[in-house]
């Protein structure tokens, strides 16, 4: 912990990696839009078991971050979860979500949005919206938006969050875009990113999210955990990617 803001009832909005990587996109999009301030690192024996040199000679290693932004005008307060991995095995999942919580709730915070992507076989000309929730009120806030009702099982930080959520008594919803799958899907990122604007009364420009999606990219090829969509990818396969 580099700082313990003051916030105002704060949601906490998840963005770690996963499916079409829309989370990971629109936390990043946020991040840079809002100038939220980092105020926390979190690292674990569960992430990834690697690190790689970048510019200069200096090392990058798996990590997760939480910023802060206090809102502006009827903006809600936010509490922004973002890295480069989630963990990796059950135990650690759990381990780290709890973590995250405990921060969260010292903070004040009572709602949690999650995000994800919803993988696709067929070809997709406009992404559509999926959601599930920790009560029926919170429900009818994500359906307003325009999503629909998912069933099955989200898998990751954006299931998990919101079940161990609602153990707590905290409310909150994931919401998930429909995605061709592993490369990351700035256009999926959007439509999920309008929404939670809408519902938090937030200003952001959208016109740069492509940006976000190319430092995404960037970052995680560095990583080698994702490649262009012309080149065979083994690593679909072999890596635990989830909603």
């Amino acid at each position: 912990m580099y700082e313990k803001p003051v916030l105002n009832n704060p949601v906490l909005i998840e963005g770690l990696p996963g499916i079409g990587f829309v989370a990971n996109i629109s936390a990043l999009h946020l991040i840079q839009e809002l100038k939220a301030k980092l105020f926390a690192e979190i690292r674990s024996s569960s992430f990834q078991d690697f690190a790689i040199t970048a510019e200069e000679g200096k090392t990058r290693f798996p990590t997760n971050e939480l910023y802060y932004h206090k809102g502006r005008g009827r903006e809600r307060d936010l509490i922004i979860l973002y890295g480069n991995t989630q963990a990796l095995t059950t135990v650690g999942q759990y381990e780290l979500c709890g973590h995250v919580l405990d921060v969260a709730e010292e903070l004040g915070c009572r709602y949690i949005i999650t995000l994800g992507g919803l993988k696709r076989e067929e070809k997709i000309e406009a992404p559509g919206l999926y959601c599930t929730a920790t009560d029926r009120e919170t429900l009818d806030d994500a359906l307003s938006l325009g999503a629909k009702i998912i069933g099955g099982r989200i898998f990751g930080a954006a299931g998990l969050l919101i079940g161990l959520a609602k153990l707590r008594g905290m409310k909150g919803f994931c919401l998930l875009a429909d995605t061709p799958g592993f490369y990351p899907d700035a256009t999926a990122a959007r439509e999920a990113l309008k929404a939670v604007c809408k519902i938090l009364r937030l200003k952001v420009d959208l016109s740069r999210l492509d940006m976000a999606a190319e430092a995404t990219r960037n970052i995680l090829k560095s990583f080698g955990l994702v490649s262009p969509p012309t080149e065979e990818r083994k690593e679909e396969s072999e890596s635990r990617w989830l909603i």
